[in-house]
């Protein structure tokens, strides 16, 4: 039966320890924070509202050794979890002892003690930049007008130019970046300044100005990443780009135009190389046309001189046998030879009389005449000679070979 119930004895049933049989009504809230004082006084030695084990008076006494002991491990758990932080990826954490480095920890849950070690946490993988020359105008990257005061440099030939320069570097150690140098940034900006104007100063404006930016931009990084080794800053350069190289305002519309001169004088040169590409070739070609040429008839004039000399000791060794007839063939061979490349008609006819019907035109058609002539002599559609003497016959057809022979 609940201690509540009605008929019951609320005397001893009363949770609360409260007395009273006939009190029915709810404990007193006053009555129950008093007792739970009292339990934790006990636990941390203090008496309740009798006297203390030593005998004291009421509310008197000392913390106990369990209270401590408590008070303590709280303590040290407090302490322990205020020292432990992350370090995430591309980021160093340094730790410090009483301000001086100490390590340098890498990403992940890490601790330190408090109140003895500090930490601080450096970005590494961030890409950094510094411009020479120009800045940028907010969030949309554009370049402003060139600041004359780092822009504006001296070249070898006593030019000036206005260079605009782009650096992009990273942390490569947290510690040097933090403790080597005051400002490692600023550093970098005036080595970046420093090394252009000691690689514009070894060179001429017409070289930084056209083909010269790759080969100044790569000695440029070059220099500066060996004077932020020497300081020990803690950077590494990772691109340096030439943005722009040109001359003063002053002086830009005369530099166009020696531009322009140069592109003129590059077009040329260009298309006199192509014609030379271009007629070089077919000289040589002719060259060795003649060559071959020249070669050929050398070795004709050897063969024909060759052959004559063959021919000339084959016809002396007849001459030797019937010089009379020999003599008389070579006449004859000659003067055929001569006469058949003239148009002049000789005749010659004994016995018979000087008319006789000759066909200039055929003769002077030529070799198909000729032909033609020799089929009908007469020129009238007829095969032979009409009543004609066979001699006569025979004496026309040697005069259409333009060649008079002595006919016995």
């Amino acid at each position: 039966m609940a201690w509540n119930e009605p008929g019951g004895s609320g005397k001893d049933k009363d949770p609360w320890g409260g007395g009273g049989g006939d009190n029915q009504g709810p404990p007193d809230l006053d009555e129950v924070v008093k007792k739970m004082q009292d339990k934790f006084g006990a636990l941390f030695g203090r008496g309740g509202s009798g006297q203390t084990p030593g005998g004291g008076g009421k509310g008197g006494g000392g913390i106990s050794s369990a209270g401590i002991g408590l008070i303590l491990v709280v303590a040290a758990l407090v302490w322990a979890v205020a020292g432990i932080y992350t370090v995430e990826e591309g980021k160093r954490g340094v730790v410090l002892q009483f301000g001086k480095y100490i390590k340098t920890t890498m990403p992940g849950l890490q601790w330190v003690p408090p109140f003895i070690q500090s930490y601080e946490v450096v970005d590494i993988e961030n890409v950094r930049d510094a411009r020479i020359g120009y800045r940028s105008e907010g969030s949309t990257g554009r370049r402003s007008a060139s600041i004359e005061e780092e822009s504006l440099m001296l070249t070898q030939d006593e030019n000036i130019v206005d260079i605009h320069l782009a650096v992009q570097y990273k942390i490569k150690s947290a510690s040097d970046y933090l403790f080597k140098i005051t400002d490692p940034d600023d550093t970098l900006r005036q080595a970046t300044e420093s090394a252009l104007r000691e690689i514009i100063g070894k060179n001429n404006m017409d070289f930084v100005l056209t083909q010269g930016r790759s080969e100044i931009a790569a000695r440029v990084q070059e220099l500066i990443q060996g004077i932020l080794d020497r300081y020990e800053s803690g950077l590494v350069v990772t691109s340096v780009n030439m943005q722009d190289a040109q001359p003063p305002e002053p002086v830009q519309a005369a530099f166009d135009d020696a531009v322009k001169a140069r592109e003129d004088e590059e077009r040329l040169k260009n298309e006199a190389e192509a014609y030379a590409n271009d007629i070089i070739p077919r000289a040589r070609g002719k060259a060795a046309r003649a060559e071959e040429d020249a070669q050929a008839y050398k070795e004709q004039v050897i063969a024909q001189a060759k052959g004559e000399t063959a021919r000339f000791s084959q016809i002396l060794a007849e001459y030797k046998k019937a010089p009379e007839v020999t003599r008389k063939r070579l006449y004859i061979d000659a003067v055929e030879s001569v006469m058949s490349n003239t148009s002049k008609v000789m005749v010659d006819i004994e016995g018979g009389n000087n008319l006789m019907y000759l066909p200039l035109d055929k003769m002077m058609q030529g070799a198909a005449g000729i032909r033609d002539l020799m089929k009908d002599p007469s020129g009238l559609g007829q095969s032979s000679l009409p009543s004609r003497s066979s001699t006569t016959q025979q004496t026309i057809r040697e005069s259409t070979r333009g060649t008079t022979r002595e006919i016995r």
